[in-house]
């Protein structure tokens, strides 16, 4: 009777491992999306996938992804013009069980224009965020669990936040020690930065657990 049992489980759980191999391998198919109107602000909050910034040659926002009827994406445009990507899922529990989809299914690429955008957010998990030399007027915040942040020259109007676990930081801001006051809280990693400098009229807030932080300040 024992027996009996065993090789009923076991030819459950093969069932179930072949279910959730299937589900995993349905392909990704690639998209693009461009809105209609002048976005002022990108909110992008995505869960285990690559971030590829870059800039855009038409004063337009741009972006590039993949996905399936069991992972993809909520986009919409507020009537603030404000662009929100938020990682959505129809998967079940067996859809967990295998390998997961390839590197470039699970990148996005965000074409960003220079000098248009008043405030920028990007989060993921799992994956790296990285940025091309860029300005915005307001606020520019990233945040990666599991990942690496990497930027070129970052020119923000009032603040730069970044956030990272089991990752580095590294990059360079536009302005000078002088132009901000600095906050950073380093765990289990070096970084460059001091702990705290106050009198700058921008805010450089820096987190990192275990992870190097390496900032350079540049001139305009």
């Amino acid at each position: 009777m024992k027996k009996i049992i065993s090789l009923a489980l076991c030819l459950m759980l093969s069932v179930l491992l072949l279910s959730g191999c299937s589900n995993s391998g349905e392909p990704f198919e690639q998209k693009s999306y461009t809105p209609d109107t002048q976005i002022h602000e990108i909110h992008l909050e995505v869960r285990d996938r690559e971030i590829e910034g870059s800039l855009s040659d038409d004063e337009q926002v741009h972006v590039q992804y993949s996905e399936n009827s069991k992972e993809f994406y909520d986009i919409s445009v507020s009537d603030d013009k404000v662009l929100t990507i938020a990682s959505a899922s129809d998967k079940g529990w067996t859809d967990y069980i295998g390998g997961k989809p390839s590197a470039e299914a699970r990148k996005i690429s965000l074409q960003i224009p220079n000098s248009l955008l008043e405030n920028l957010t990007l989060s993921t998990t799992n994956e790296n965020i990285t940025l091309p030399d860029l300005a915005v007027t307001g606020s520019v915040n990233l945040s990666s669990n599991g990942g690496n942040i990497a930027f070129g020259n970052l020119d923000v109007g009032s603040a730069l936040t970044l956030n990272v676990k089991n990752g580095d930081i590294s990059g360079a801001v536009v302005g000078s020690y002088d132009d901000f006051s600095i906050q950073s809280e380093i765990k289990k990693g070096d970084s460059n930065l001091p702990d705290q400098s106050e009198g700058g009229a921008k805010t450089l807030t820096v987190t990192s657990n275990n992870g190097n932080v390496h900032i350079e300040f540049v001139a305009e």
